[in-house]
């Protein structure tokens, strides 16, 4: 858990205003579709911050951030990753490539998106539609 929740100044000075504004519109995105307890931790070796997206004590999916990057995971399990490789086709080559090099771990494949823009959004939300259908009207 994390001591100290990171407000708006101190995520502007970590990954930088273009970026801040890029998570915020994907957090709005993901607050409009499910209505989930999010949940702030520290963000490992690799990452300054964590941001869990949870229900259920189940992750949907979990945002990133570090100096001048954000990063959107999602833990795809066996029954997701067969319902991505079937509908595959229908994503970006972008997309199919950052899920090919995910690594795979016991507990599913690790996908990691680092966005710069809100041009991934879209394909983002229909992969976290593997994951849960929304639960908000």
């Amino acid at each position: 858990m994390l001591g100290k929740i990171p407000d708006a100044e101190e995520m502007t000075a970590l990954v930088g205003q273009s970026l801040y504004d890029v998570w915020n519109q994907l957090c709005m995105l993901i607050d409009e579709k499910y209505e989930m307890e999010c949940q702030w931790n520290k963000g490992g070796k690799a990452w300054t911050y964590e941001y869990k997206y949870r229900r259920g004590g189940k992750t949907l999916c979990a945002l990133y951030a570090r100096e001048h990057g954000i990063g959107f995971m999602i833990i795809f399990g066996k029954a997701e990753r067969e319902k991505f490789e079937t509908e595959r086709n229908n994503y970006s080559e972008q997309v199919q490539k950052i899920y090919d090099k995910a690594q795979t771990y016991h507990d599913g494949k690790w996908v990691m998106f680092e966005p710069t823009d809100t041009s991934m959004f879209h394909e983002l939300i229909k992969l976290l539609g593997i994951k849960r259908k929304p639960n908000r009207k």
